[in-house]
């Protein structure tokens, strides 16, 4: 294996661990990492998709109590039943509309424009959404939501099918608006991770198994292992972050890439693979 193929492969893992769960949209950064690194053929493509489970290993060890509660509890607890309810009710509208509008999105959407676009827009949204829940939390954590509840996030998190949305700022900055409080919007939002996106990784990779073979194994391995420690890192440091701040720095960080983007565009400073 090529070792500056597999630099490459832990460059990527890294931007996806450090991004996947921050509201500034791992996709977009993918796609813009895999630009200026020549990584960004058709494996490329399935590579990013995967390695995102690297990053949920990493949420589920985080969360490994409350998983694990709510497993053991699941067969006779109504609260650990509704938990898990909910959970499956937000993954839901991801399923169908991915399985709907995936191929056409990933076909016309998946270009640096498109996230530079998304990025400034989605930035100003989390700046309305900052100053909208002052005082409208009715949601304290994520065992008080409802299936409603639940399913609004959902369909929120559908947005993020808008590369350069981002998954994990859809449906955080979704459920605040929606009446969560900051920390139960970011809780169900990783929980929501869990099964979304491996059930993406694996789709992906059997879907396009016939552009894989046992020579990429060593590439998506490093990816994994770097997308996980840097997932698990990033993690423990939101958790602790939202407790006393706000997303409005990310909210500056998407608008200020995003003109960064579409200017070194523009001028033509940086040629961006479309």
């Amino acid at each position: 294996m090529d070792t500056l193929l597999l630099l490459k492969a832990a460059i990527m893992g890294v931007v996806e661990g450090l991004t996947e769960f921050l509201p500034i949209s791992s996709t977009g950064h993918l796609i813009l990492a895999g630009s200026l690194l020549g990584f960004d053929d058709a494996k490329a493509k399935v590579f990013d998709i995967a390695i995102q489970t690297g990053a949920i290993f990493a949420v589920i060890l985080v969360y490994w109590q409350k998983i694990r509660a709510t497993l053991v509890a699941l067969p006779s607890q109504r609260q650990a039943q509704r938990f898990a309810l909910n959970v499956l009710i937000g993954f839901f509208p991801a399923v169908l509309l991915g399985l709907l509008l995936g191929k056409a999105i990933k076909a016309h959407l998946f270009t640096p424009t498109v996230v530079a676009s998304t990025f400034i827009i989605g930035g100003f949204i989390i700046l309305w959404a900052e100053r909208r829940q002052q005082g409208t939390v009715r949601i304290q954590s994520v065992d008080d939501m409802g299936p409603v509840d639940a399913l609004k996030v959902g369909l929120v998190q559908c947005l993020a099918m808008i590369p350069g949305t981002s998954r994990s700022g859809a449906t955080i900055i979704g459920g605040m608006l929606l009446g969560l409080s900051r920390k139960a919007a970011t809780d169900y939002s990783f929980f929501l991770a869990i099964p979304t996106l491996i059930g993406a990784g694996a789709y992906s990779l059997y879907k396009e198994r016939a552009l894989l073979s046992a020579d990429d194994v060593p590439l998506f391995a490093v990816g994994l292992v770097f997308s996980f420690i840097s997932a698990w890192l990033c993690v423990r440091w939101l958790l602790r972050y939202i407790s006393t701040h706000s997303f409005t720095p990310f909210a500056y960080y998407r608008i200020v890439f995003g003109l960064v983007v579409l200017a070194t565009a523009w001028t033509g400073m940086v040629t961006w693979a479309e």
